[in-house]
C-alpha cells in the first residue's frame, strides 16, 4: 500500500480470514479491530464486495434517516483566520512563516469581506480555520494580538464568529485545532459546529524522529482523543475524520476508526467522520511520499461505514479525488463505499489547506451525484438531526441563527432562506419566573413527578459504553487485621502523616477497629476545635434547575419542558433572602442548573439581588462549575469573573462540583461537567483573591476507597498551597456527601451502587478528621443525606458541625432522600442532645453569630414560616 507503513509492507491476510471479515460484514455483524484491519487489505473482487455491503448500511442509514437516496454538502467560504502554527507538520503548506504574510491575522474587514461575498453567492457556512495557537510559537502572533486587545487566538476567533454571525448570518463552523474542555465552553455559544481531525492514533508518528507528526505537540493523539470526549461532553457538534497515507499502518488506521466510534458512542457529538486522502505537496518535507491509492480510500470509506454505523455521516472531499482517473470514474467509487456527505464546497473561495485542488462546481458535482442514482441537497455546517434536537446541542444564543436557515422539516438547508446577518446577544431577561417554582415545598408534600427527566435516554450519552470503565472490584472492603492495627498505630503518632496504605487500611476498618479509628478521630476533633458542635441558619435557594449537563448522579436536573422544571425571577430570589433573613439566617446558600438562556452575568445579578434586598446576609453562592460557566459566556478570565461577583456581593463559594476529584470518575459521574483541573483552578483563584470556599467529596456510587484518599490528599495540599501562598486557610471546612442512589440516573442505568454503607460513612467521615487535621478544621455531616442516628455516630468519630437549616434542601430530596428539606433549631437540637455536646450557631466563616440574629432565630426556629410542614412523605 502506498500509503500506509513506512516501516515495510503490512502483511496481507489469508483469504479465508478474508471472507470470514466479509461474510461478518454482509450479516451486519459488529467487526472488531483485527476483522476491520483485514477488510481494509481488500481489493479486486473483495473490495467490490466490501463496497456492496458498505453501501447497503448507508442506504439504510438514510431510509432510517427520512433521507433516502440524498447525499449532503454544505455551501461554505473558507476564512483562513491565520496562517501560523505553533506545530510542524512534514506535510502541511498550510502553515507558514511570519515573514511570508503581510499580517500574521486576517483583519476584521478582510474577515467580514470573505463572508459577505459568501452571503452574496449563497453560502450558509464560514468555515474558520487557523493553526494551533500561533502566540504560543511565534512573537508576531503574540504581539499583533495584544495590539489588537485580544488575550489569544481564540479571544479573537470568538469575536470573529460573532461578527460574522451579525453581519452576514452565515454560521461559523470553527477549526481552531486542539481545544480544551473550558475552550469548549467560551466558543460554543458564537457556532453551532466545530471539528478537528483525529487523523491518526498512531503514537510512533509523533514520537519517531523523521514521522509525519514529529515535534508537532498538538498531534499527541492522546491529545486529540481528549479533545474529541471533550466535545461530545460539551454537546458540541464535532467534525472528525482520519488521514490515510501518512505513514500509519493498517493496524493504526483501523485502530484510529475505532476511536472515533468510541467517542461518538459515549457522547453521540460526533456529527460527521471524514476520510480524506493524502496528497503529496511541493515545499514539504514529504513532498516525495506516494499518494494513497484509491482503492486503499475506497476500502477506508467502506470500512469506516461499517464501523461507524448506518446514522453515522461519512464524508470524502470531492476536490480530493478525480472523475475520472485511469477510466475508473473515482465519484462513483466513493459513493459506492458509503459516503453520504461530500463536505464543504465553496463557490467562492479555495481549499486553502488543498490549494492545488480546486472545489468541484456545484452544479457538476450535482450533476454526478444524479447519475449515481442520488440526490445532491444542501444541509448546513450542523448536520440534520442536532438542527432538530436543538438543545443541548445548540446554544440558545445561535439556535436563532440555525433556524433562520434550516428547513424545520428536514433539518437541512432551506433552499429559499435569505442569508443576512441577524444579533448575536445574551439574553435580555435574565430571569423569568416559570415552572413549578414552588417544588422546594412541593417535594415534601407531593413528592417528584417522575423518577427521571424526560430525555433520559440521550443526555446522559451511551450507558453501554461507560459500563466497561466501572470498577465494581476497587469497591470491595479488603480486610486484613495486622494491617489495620498498625495504621491505627500509626495514625495515633500522626494522624496526618498516614501513607496511602494506612489510609486505605483504615478504609476497611469494621468492628472493634472501626470503633478504635472513631475514638482517635474524635479525640483528635475535640484537640482541633473543641467539643463544640457548630450549625448555620442558612437558606438554600436553588434558582434554576433547568440544565443538560448531563450529570449522571444528579436527580435535580430538568429539561426546560418537564414537569419537574421551574427558574425564579430575581425578585422571588431576593424575597427568599428577606423571608431567610426575616427567620434569622446570616446565610443563603444559592446554586442552580447550567441554564442554557442563563447569561454569564446572571450570577451577578442574583448576587446583587439578595445584597440589595439584604445586606447583611452572606451570600454563599456558585459552585465552580457555575463559575466556569459564567466566565465562559462572558469570555472572561476566572480571576476577573470572581472578582466582579464579589463586587456584586458574593461571600464565598460552596466547594460543590467537586464529585471525586478524578477525570477517570467524573467522565463516569457526568457527561458535561467541569474537569478536576478546571475545579482546581476556580478553587486556587477564588482563594487568592481571598474569596473563602467550603469543600467536598460526593462518595459511593462508581468510585473506590483509594479515590477518597487521594481526593483528601489534594483537597489538604490545596489549603496548604493557600496558606503558603495568601498566608490564610481558603477551606473553611469539609463536608463528605455520601451517594444519594434512589433517583439518581447513574443508579437507575444500573452502573452504581446503592450508595455507602454505613461502616464506610464512619470510615470516611474519620479518615477526613485524620488526614486534614492541622489543615481544614471542620468536619460536617450532612444530615440531609443521613439517618439521624447515623449523624450522632458521626459526631461520635471526628465531625463538629451538622451544617444548617436549609429551609429549602430540594437537590437531595429529588435524588430520594427521606430526611426532609430542612431542619429547625429545635431538630437540631434534638439531633445532638444524646451526645452531650454544646450547640453553638455559627457564621458561614465559623465566627459568632451577633445576638440580634440568634435572638431572632430563636424566635422563629430557624426556618421561614412559608416553607414549615407538619410531615413528610417518601419520595
Amino acid at each position: 500500500m502506498s500509503g500506509a507503513n513506512d516501516q515495510g509492507t503490512d502483511p496481507s491476510p489469508t483469504p479465508s480470514a478474508m471472507r470470514r471479515a466479509l461474510a461478518r460484514a454482509r450479516d451486519g455483524k459488529t467487526l472488531d479491530v483485527t476483522e476491520a484491519e483485514v477488510l481494509l487489505h481488500a481489493r479486486g473482487d473483495d473490495l467490490e464486495t466490501l463496497l456492496d455491503h458498505a453501501g447497503r448500511v448507508r442506504d439504510a442509514g438514510l431510509e432510517a434517516a427520512g433521507r433516502p437516496g440524498v447525499i449532503t454538502y454544505s455551501r461554505k467560504v473558507f476564512v483562513p483566520l491565520t496562517r501560523l502554527c505553533r506545530d510542524r507538520c512534514h506535510y502541511c503548506t498550510f502553515a507558514t512563516v511570519p515573514g511570508r504574510l503581510e499580517s500574521p491575522f486576517l483583519s476584521p474587514d478582510e474577515v467580514l469581506e470573505i463572508a459577505r461575498q459568501g452571503a452574496a453567492l449563497g453560502c450558509k457556512e464560514a468555515l474558520f480555520t487557523l493553526g494551533d495557537r500561533p502566540e504560543d510559537r511565534w512573537t508576531a502572533a503574540a504581539e499583533w494580538l495584544d495590539a489588537h486587545g485580544y488575550d489569544d487566538t481564540l479571544s479573537y476567533v470568538r469575536a470573529m464568529a460573532v461578527m460574522v454571525l451579525e453581519e452576514t448570518g452565515l454560521l461559523p463552523h470553527l477549526n481552531p485545532g486542539v481545544l480544551t474542555w473550558s475552550d469548549f465552553q467560551r466558543l460554543k455559544p458564537v457556532a453551532p459546529s466545530m471539528g478537528m481531525m483525529l487523523e491518526t492514533t498512531s503514537t510512533r508518528l509523533f514520537t519517531e524522529r523523521g514521522q509525519a507528526h514529529y515535534g508537532s505537540p498538538d498531534k499527541d493523539p492522546a491529545v486529540r482523543l481528549r479533545v474529541l470526549e471533550d466535545a461530545g461532553r460539551s454537546s458540541v457538534p464535532f467534525t472528525t475524520g482520519i488521514l490515510l497515507g501518512i505513514g500509519e499502518t493498517v493496524r493504526e488506521r483501523a485502530e484510529s476508526v475505532f476511536a472515533m466510534r468510541a467517542a461518538a458512542r459515549r457522547y453521540g457529538g460526533i456529527q460527521e467522520v471524514i476520510v480524506q486522502n493524502f496528497r503529496a505537496k511541493p515545499d514539504t518535507a514529504m513532498m516525495h511520499r506516494p499518494d494513497a491509492e484509491r482503492e486503499e480510500m475506497a476500502a477506508a470509506i467502506a470500512v469506516t461505514r461499517l464501523v461507524m454505523g448506518p446514522r453515522a455521516h461519512v464524508q470524502a472531499p470531492p476536490n480530493l479525488i478525480g472523475a475520472e482517473r485511469g477510466g475508473v470514474d473515482e465519484y462513483a467509487l466513493m459513493v459506492r463505499a458509503g459516503i453520504d456527505d461530500w463536505g464543504g464546497v465553496s463557490p467562492l473561495t479555495p481549499d486553502h489547506v488543498n490549494p492545488e485542488r480546486p472545489w468541484p462546481q456545484i452544479d457538476d458535482l450535482a450533476a454526478r451525484t444524479a447519475a449515481l442514482g442520488f440526490t445532491l441537497r444542501e444541509r448546513l455546517t450542523v448536520y440534520p438531526e442536532y438542527v432538530r434536537m436543538g438543545e443541548p446541542w445548540l446554544d440558545p444564543r445561535v439556535a436563532g441563527h440555525v433556524a433562520a436557515l434550516a428547513d424545520p422539516e428536514t433539518g437541512l438547508a432551506a433552499p429559499d432562506a435569505p442569508v443576512v446577518g441577524r444579533p448575536w446577544q445574551e439574553p435580555e431577561a435574565v430571569l423569568v419566573s416559570s415552572g413549578r417554582t414552588d417544588l422546594h415545598t412541593g417535594i415534601d408534600e407531593a413528592g417528584r413527578t417522575g423518577d427521571r427527566r424526560g430525555d433520559f435516554d440521550s443526555v446522559y450519552g451511551d450507558w453501554d459504553e461507560l459500563r466497561s470503565g466501572v470498577d465494581r472490584e476497587g469497591a470491595v472492603p479488603r480486610r486484613f487485621d495486622p494491617e489495620i492495627a498498625a495504621a491505627l498505630r500509626a495514625a495515633e503518632a500522626d494522624p496526618a502523616g498516614l501513607s496511602d496504605d494506612e489510609a486505605l487500611a483504615l478504609l476497611h476498618a469494621d468492628g472493634p477497629e472501626l470503633e478504635a479509628l472513631a475514638d482517635l478521630a474524635d479525640r483528635v476533633r475535640r484537640d482541633a476545635v473543641g467539643d463544640d458542635v457548630t450549625f448555620v441558619v442558612t437558606r438554600n435557594i436553588n434558582f434554576t434547575n433547568v440544565c443538560y449537563t448531563g450529570c449522571r448522579f444528579c436527580a435535580f436536573a430538568q429539561r426546560r419542558t418537564d414537569a419537574d422544571a421551574y427558574t425564579l425571577s430575581l425578585d422571588q430570589v431576593a424575597d427568599r433572602a428577606e423571608e431567610a433573613w426575616s427567620a434569622g439566617a446570616t446565610e443563603v446558600c444559592m446554586q442552580g442548573g447550567i441554564h442554557p438562556d442563563l447569561p454569564g452575568t446572571a450570577y451577578f445579578d442574583i448576587a446583587a439581588a439578595v445584597r440589595d434586598r439584604v445586606p447583611g446576609m452572606h451570600v454563599h453562592a456558585f459552585s465552580p462549575m457555575e463559575v466556569v460557566n459564567g466566565a465562559a459566556r462572558t469570555d472572561l478570565p476566572i480571576r476577573e469573573w470572581l472578582t466582579r461577583a464579589r463586587e456584586s456581593g458574593l461571600g464565598s463559594i460552596p466547594g460543590t462540583a467537586a464529585e471525586i476529584l478524578d477525570d477517570e470518575v467524573r467522565w463516569i459521574l457526568t457527561k458535561g461537567k467541569l474537569p478536576a483541573s478546571e475545579w482546581i483552578e476556580v478553587i486556587t483563584a477564588a482563594h487568592d483573591l481571598g474569596i473563602p470556599t467550603t469543600s467536598t467529596m460526593m462518595y459511593g456510587h462508581v468510585d473506590s476507597p483509594h479515590h477518597w484518599v487521594a481526593h483528601l490528599r489534594l483537597l489538604r495540599s490545596l489549603q496548604e498551597r493557600s496558606r503558603e501562598r495568601n498566608g490564610r486557610p481558603g477551606f473553611t471546612e469539609f463536608v463528605p456527601l455520601p451517594f444519594v442512589h434512589t433517583n439518581a440516573p447513574l443508579y437507575l442505568a444500573g452502573l452504581a451502587r446503592t450508595g455507602p454503607t454505613v461502616r464506610e460513612n464512619r470510615a470516611v467521615h474519620a479518615l477526613a478528621r485524620l488526614l486534614l487535621h492541622g489543615s481544614i478544621d471542620n468536619i460536617q455531616c450532612s444530615w440531609v443525606k443521613l439517618a439521624e442516628d447515623t449523624c450522632r455516630r458521626l459526631l461520635a468519630g471526628g465531625v463538629n458541625d451538622v451544617g444548617g437549616t436549609l429551609m429549602e434542601e430540594t437537590i437531595s430530596r429529588m435524588a430520594g432522600s427521606g430526611q426532609g428539606s430542612y431542619k429547625t433549631i429545635s431538630d437540631i437540637r434534638a439531633l445532638v442532645a444524646p451526645t452531650g455536646r454544646p450547640l453553638r450557631q455559627r457564621t458561614t466563616l465559623y465566627g459568632e453569630v451577633d445576638e440580634e440574629r440568634r435572638r431572632v432565630a430563636e424566635a422563629s426556629d430557624g426556618v421561614a414560616p412559608s416553607v414549615r410542614r407538619t410531615s413528610l412523605p417518601i419520595v
